[in-house]
């Protein structure tokens, strides 16, 4: 194309305004993909007769624009260096040789098409760098919807095939989080605290010695200070009310498991284990939910959902009108908790977000446990 364009620079000037356009038709028609090189003025008409049957399709199955379109894809980075490099090598040559100088003085439509040509070369690579980065960020979205279609999907599988764990469990990880050291936080929510004291005690007194390590207790339990119906009492009619003495034991036992937690504070100190913080509050609640908590990362949540009815030892030693009618009404935990934790996906961690919200809630509504209360009076049962 170039090289006509040289050797008509002394023509005259029809041929050369048909050179001109051609060149024009020809650049185009190339850039676009739609066009084989052919020799002449004829060449050219031929590829535009050509360009416009492009979508007729061959005898493969695929249009002819498709076919060229895929040529043009293939060759396109050569074809653009070449015709960069013979741009650039038209440049020196008019520079240096005055004739070929003086013949494209007067080219401006032909230096215009060159560079509309450069253009176009230019703005198809930023078209399909936009392009690339659409597709990508497509593709990236479509991927996290997949993922998280599968991890709500997977967490219903966990819903429903996951195994309930024990209390053995509970006390393995705990016995593991306070062994470990550093600093540990330790909370429940539950009847007496009994299940939770009592290993909690075992683990503290058999701890390898480590002045770092430092132990916070929490525990949450019910005030029995107060009048309860359940745990209570059945009375006559097989209506539940309070049962005071029952209630004194249920007191009497939370004080007991706070004093000897609270023992092994010294005792932590003076063998170079660590530091031990304890407390523990009481609510005026029914106890029907346990909860249980490691760190901060770590929750294990379960159900009083079994009722123990059995005889009141004390309407056993003290028969009275009601005797007959005096059994006790006493709650008992499932032996399974569900086990929640920050690394088992999403639903798991909005399972311990919820349990962590309803303890720290009554936590800070409840009130110190007061281990002098005096006995609460037994009212007439009825």
């Amino acid at each position: 194309m170039l090289a006509q364009a040289l050797l008509a620079a002394g023509a005259g000037e029809q041929e050369e305004a048909e050179l001109a356009l051609c060149t024009l038709a020809a650049v185009g028609r190339v850039l676009s993909g739609r066009i084989c090189w052919s020799g002449g003025h004829s060449g050219c008409r031929k590829a535009i007769s050509v360009a416009r049957q492009g979508e007729a399709v061959s005898d493969t199955g695929l249009s002819w624009s498709a076919r060229l379109a895929g040529i043009w894809g293939r060759a396109e980075s050569t074809v653009t260096k070449i015709v960069l490099v013979v741009v650039f090598a038209l440049g020196l040559v008019a520079q240096f040789v005055k004739p070929v100088g003086d013949a494209l003085q007067d080219k401006v439509y032909l230096g215009g098409a060159l560079l509309t040509a450069v253009g176009y070369v230019l703005y198809s690579e930023v078209q399909r760098l936009n392009a690339v980065h659409t597709t990508h960020q497509e593709t990236e979205q479509s991927l996290a919807a997949t993922v998280r279609r599968l991890e709500d999907e997977l967490q219903r599988l966990n819903q429903v095939l996951r195994p309930r764990v024990t209390p053995a469990a509970l006390r393995t990880e705990i016995r593991q989080a306070v062994e470990a050291g550093g600093e540990v936080h330790l909370a429940a929510m539950s009847f007496t605290g009994e299940t939770f004291v009592n290993p909690v005690k075992s683990m503290l007194y058999n701890l390898s010695r480590d002045p770092a390590r430092s132990v916070h207790v929490r525990v949450l339990v019910p005030d029995f200070t107060k009048e309860i119906d359940v745990p209570g009492q059945v009375g006559a009619g097989g209506r539940i009310c309070d049962a005071p003495e029952f209630r004194e034991h249920l007191r009497r036992m939370v004080v007991e498991h706070e004093l000897r937690l609270k023992a092994h504070i010294r005792r932590m100190a003076a063998r170079g284990q660590g530091t031990l913080t304890v407390e523990f509050r009481v609510l005026h609640v029914s106890p029907l939910r346990k909860l249980y908590f490691i760190n901060t990362g770590v929750a294990y949540e379960g159900l009083y959902d079994k009722l123990d009815l059995r005889p009141d030892p004390d309407c056993a030693a003290a028969p009275g009108p009601d005797t007959a009618e005096g059994d006790l009404l006493d709650i008992l935990g499932g032996s399974r908790l569900d086990r929640w934790s920050l690394d088992n996906g999403e639903q798991d961690r909005k399972n311990l977000a919820r349990c962590r919200e309803f303890f720290e809630t009554l936590w800070q509504g409840a009130r110190e446990l007061t281990p002098t209360t005096p006995p609460p009076t037994r009212p007439d049962v009825s």
